[in-house]
């Protein structure tokens, strides 16, 4: 959780949270990394080593030479130094062989002559929801980025073929270059990072070097004659360097612009049976309501709040009867309360989050919450944490559909309602109507 800060001073005596919060899980301690000596540098899992991200071959090899340690499909991971900052951070906390699948060598030979290797894998839960959740930040920075290049006015670059220039929007240039010159790249709102990626074909022309079939030729009027000659007025599909410039690269998991385009959507419309039975849920990480604890399912959470803080949701839940949207505010009200290092039972302030906690288990305060007009306040109805995977578990009581049916005089009428008669003769329409002609 983020660190206690007291903001009583900028809101007139009253603690507030005037920025987004999210648990540790994307926050670490080797963040530091990420932009030292003006680049990205990549720990490595297991040793103090460091290696550039243009060096991450290198740094596998290193991983599977000195550790014997391999990361299956490294090519299909979003963003690789996150990951392996993440997982460097897990490798400290627990062993090796807790996340990684161990794999003997030799294993009918002499004892000696053999070896032991670790495979990283998303064959692991955890490792499956980094991976899905590095996916979606980074389709989510393509497409902030790709809106921002179409809103962008300033755009100033020269026509690869006849040199005129153009201004304002890529689209014009991009356009122009497919009507007059039979260059097409794409449609151009499937283009992200345009004027890297025109730089690139720019440079390659100006190399003497055939955009299509990359072959490079003495000067440039032999270059053209072959490109128009030979229809080679296009990129190569083939070569995955373009691939980052295209938005569909960034939509699915371990799926090219190949893969996703040759799928065949009418195929989903041939079982006429729902089968769900190999659906599987991903795991998500829940973390505990006092301590930066976490885990893959939310039962091991609830275990973990009663045997180490004795805090019961389950049992609060029923004591004060509670309803899933009431559910939802007592979670966001202690976390804010514990956020901002206060007792959320006698309002007592502390210095630290791990003080709060002390004092709710000495004083008993942990399973006392304050009466219900405290935290049952519109406010609650918004997550502290943006990414609470708790809320997620959270269910209705039994009674919650019967109070809703059962309160007050309001009729409910299903909306396959086929007994017309009854509605018109329930209907506040008809009563007004009947007021209205005995009054006369």
């Amino acid at each position: 959780m983020a660190d206690c800060m007291d903001k009583g001073s900028l809101t007139g005596g009253q603690d507030c949270i005037l920025e987004p919060l999210c648990f540790p899980e994307q926050q670490n301690a080797y963040a530091s990394l990420a932009h030292a000596q003006g680049g990205f540098l990549v720990p490595c899992l297991l040793c103090p080593d460091t290696t550039s991200l243009t060096d991450r071959d290198q740094l596998l090899r290193h991983l599977l030479l000195q550790h014997k340690l391999v990361i299956a499909d490294v090519k299909l991971v979003a963003d690789f130094p996150r990951y392996m900052m993440y997982w460097k951070r897990r490798f400290i906390e627990q062993p090796i062989t807790d996340f990684c699948s161990v794999i003997k060598t030799n294993s009918e030979g002499p004892v000696e002559e053999q070896d032991h290797f670790f495979l990283l894998c998303d064959a692991l839960p955890e490792d499956r929801v980094l991976r899905e959740q590095l996916q979606q930040k980074r389709l989510e920075e393509v497409l902030e980025q790709q809106q921002k290049e179409r809103d962008d006015c300033s755009f100033q670059h020269t026509c690869m073929f006849c040199h005129e220039q153009y201004r304002g929007n890529r689209s014009s240039l991009l356009n122009h270059m497919a009507k007059e010159h039979s260059f097409s790249v794409g449609h151009p709102d499937n283009i992200v990072f345009c004027s890297e990626f025109l730089d690139i074909l720019e440079r390659k022309l100006d190399q003497m070097q055939c955009l299509y079939c990359e072959k490079t030729f003495r000067d440039k009027t032999t270059l053209k004659d072959h490109m128009r000659k030979k229809q080679h007025r296009r990129i190569n599909a083939n070569n995955h360097d373009y691939d980052r410039f295209y938005v569909i690269n960034y939509l699915e998991l371990g799926k090219t612009w190949e893969q996703v385009q040759s799928e065949d959507d009418r195929e989903l419309g041939q079982d006429e049976d729902d089968d769900w039975s190999d659906w599987q849920a991903h795991p998500v990480c829940a973390v505990c309501l006092f301590c930066e604890q976490h885990a893959e399912t939310m039962e091991k959470i609830y275990i973990h709040m009663q045997e180490a803080h004795g805090f019961d949701l389950h049992k609060l839940k029923t004591d004060l009867n509670l309803k899933f949207y009431q559910q939802v505010k007592l979670v966001n009200y202690i976390r804010r309360e514990i956020h901002q290092c206060r007792c959320f039972g006698c309002q007592q302030k502390f210095g630290s989050k791990a003080e709060v906690v002390y004092h709710l288990t000495d004083t008993g305060h942990m399973m006392e919450p304050p009466a219900t007009s405290v935290w049952d306040q519109p406010e609650y109805y918004f997550p502290t944490y943006e990414n609470d995977a708790l809320l997620t578990a959270l269910s209705d009581s039994e009674s919650d559909s019967e109070g809703i049916v059962g309160s007050g005089d309001v009729p409910v009428i299903a909306e396959d309602m086929s007994n017309l008669r009854a509605l018109k003769q329930n209907s506040v329409l008809s009563h007004l109507c009947k007021d209205r002609t005995s009054s006369t």
